[in-house]
């Protein structure tokens, strides 16, 4: 009776399950037919009917990128040359100049020549600006320019460029490019091992695990692993460098989703390189995505004490999807969480405010979670470190420098003012600095904060109305006001500005190797990392061990 029971009451259930999975999925795939067939015929009209030219590649693709931005800023649709560029990404593999370019108001800037590659053999600087690739000349080229500098190997591309106000030329010779997920490692003193690593790309596991094998043949006893600026990459590639350094059959990271298919639990697969190894993870602001699984997963797992401030905040998993013609869709597909069970998204695309920004996870609004050995460990907002540095944290006032090149120009100017011998480090005075300020007011730089942008929108909108002769007065006391404050800024964050200024500068003498080298001798977090070290029973206290 009980199983006739069983089958008289269970399958009409699971049958009506099946009725409404079918019936909603018949709705919703109406709804994308009859959006579609509406946007197939404004397409059409729009193409045939307007009254002047239009491309309709681009104005696809500008449909399609701005309907993508309304979700996160990680689902992105990729033209036939986005692909290529996100293929390097992943690979960290190319054919190219070998240096980082940025094409900015117009101008295409080289922002760091990697040593060795083609255009520092070429002699290109930082702060080169290209002006002209073999027979175009870019004032005029609206198009990607830095797709005129990619070809197969040995093609040689002549270049235009100003230096200084000088125009000069060279000519490179294309080569192979391969960006190390790995760009440096060392020894900081004679028992702890340091290792840099900035991305996630297809060898950051084998590159960790080369560098880590070999300071340990060097004799390194314990480990440094440098997770600062990393913005992530490689879901598989963070689980297997976590391997590194956990059993075999250890849970690094859970994805959910609202598709079964993509609900994913990802374990350890190997064997580890050493599991007992004292290991202190460095993150920043930064530091995102698949570094903060890592340093999320190795925290939970009370196998590595995280040093720093708090990272990026970003718990969301993309995939990519081929679509047709060579285009591809990366589009976020679930959320990952930590062993411990958190995710520390920190911002919610699905909620925006009165702006349209995204809100914030407030901190009163994080969830508490245990560690392995009990350690309380919370999410809603990025990796919080074991121990916080203050220093590892940037002001407001040092992020408006780095992101509107203020610390960049600068230094370009500085570098050619202040001839260096091979091996000689840079130093930035106080009257270094106070040249600086002077640089920032000569070439009317603008920090472009929230409080300055408002302001010159305002005074944007009433000259539009008109009424902007009324406000003048007050518009200029207003920008006064606000310059001295960015002054008091600036003051007050003077270290932190300096630290800044000689950290580019040592790049431009002796590349970013001379960074790394002088890092492992002067960096205060790096310092801090080899102090907690060098007392055992530090480290075991914060890990409970």
């Amino acid at each position: 009776m009980q199983i006739s029971f069983k089958k008289r009451y269970v399958f009409p259930v699971i049958g009506a399950g099946l009725l409404f999975v079918g019936s909603s999925f018949k709705e919703d795939f109406f709804e994308v037919a009859k959006q579609i067939e509406i946007f197939t015929n404004l397409f059409k009209a729009v193409s045939e009917n307007y009254v002047d030219e239009v491309n309709p590649g681009e104005l696809m693709d500008h449909a399609i990128k701005s309907m993508l931005a309304d979700l996160d800023p990680y689902t992105v649709y990729f033209n036939e040359a986005d692909v290529v560029k996100f293929k390097i990404n992943n690979t960290g593999e190319y054919t190219g100049i070998g240096a980082l370019i940025q094409r900015k108001d117009g101008r295409l800037i080289i922002k760091e020549p990697y040593k060795n590659y083609a255009a520092d053999k070429a002699g290109l600087k930082a702060g080169d600006e290209i002006i002209q690739i073999g027979d175009v000349n870019l004032e005029d080229f609206k198009e990607d320019a830095g797709q005129l500098l990619k070809g197969s190997k040995n093609t040689k591309v002549d270049i235009t460029y100003k230096r200084q106000g000088k125009i000069q030329k060279t000519q490179l010779v294309l080569d192979e490019v391969e960006l190390k997920a790995v760009p440096f490692f060392a020894k900081i003193d004679d028992k702890t091992g340091y290792i840099a690593l900035t991305a996630f790309n297809k060898r950051a596991s084998s590159d960790t695990k080369e560098a880590l094998e070999q300071l340990k043949r060097d004799g390194a006893e314990r480990i440094v692993l440098d997770l600062r600026g990393n913005p992530g990459g490689l879901l598989g590639e963070a689980v297997n460098i976590c391997n590194l350094f956990v059993a075999k059959g250890e849970t690094i990271v859970t994805t959910k989703s609202k598709l079964e298919k993509h609900n994913n639990t990802y374990k350890t697969t190997r064997d580890p390189v050493d599991a007992e190894i004292p290991l202190v993870i460095i993150v920043d602001g930064k530091s995102a995505s698949a570094s903060e699984i890592v340093a999320g997963a190795l925290q939970d797992l009370d196998r590595a004490v995280i040093v720093g401030s708090r990272s990026f905040g970003k718990g969301l998993v993309q995939r990519p999807i081929d679509l047709t013609y060579g285009t591809q869709l990366k589009i976020t597909i679930s959320r990952y969480y930590t062993p411990s069970g958190r995710c520390i998204q920190a911002l919610d695309y699905a909620h925006r405010d009165k702006d349209g920004k995204a809100i914030r996870t407030e901190a009163t609004k994080y969830n508490a979670f245990k560690t392995r050995k009990g350690r309380t460990v919370y999410d809603g907002g990025g990796i919080l470190p074991d121990v916080e540095l203050a220093e590892t944290k940037t002001s407001p006032i040092s992020d408006a420098l780095v992101r509107n090149d203020g610390i960049f120009n600068y230094v370009t100017e500085y570098y050619y003012k202040h001839p260096l011998a091979a091996g000689q480090t840079p130093t930035i005075s106080d009257a270094d600095f106070l040249d600086f300020k002077q640089f920032l007011k000569r070439t009317n730089f603008s920090f472009d904060t929230e409080t300055e942008v408002a302001l010159k929108n305002t005074l944007a909108a009433a000259t539009k109305e008109q009424v902007d002769s009324s406000i003048k007065t007050e518009y200029a006391q207003l920008l006064s006001a606000l310059q001295k404050s960015e002054e008091t800024q600036l003051n007050q964050n003077q270290k932190e500005i300096k630290t800044l200024l000689l950290d580019e500068a040592i790049k431009r003498y002796s590349y970013k190797e001379g960074l790394y080298q002088y890092y492992l001798k002067n960096n205060s977090e790096i310092k801090k990392a080899v102090a907690i070290l060098n007392v055992p029973a530090d480290y075991n206290k914060i890990l409970k061990i």
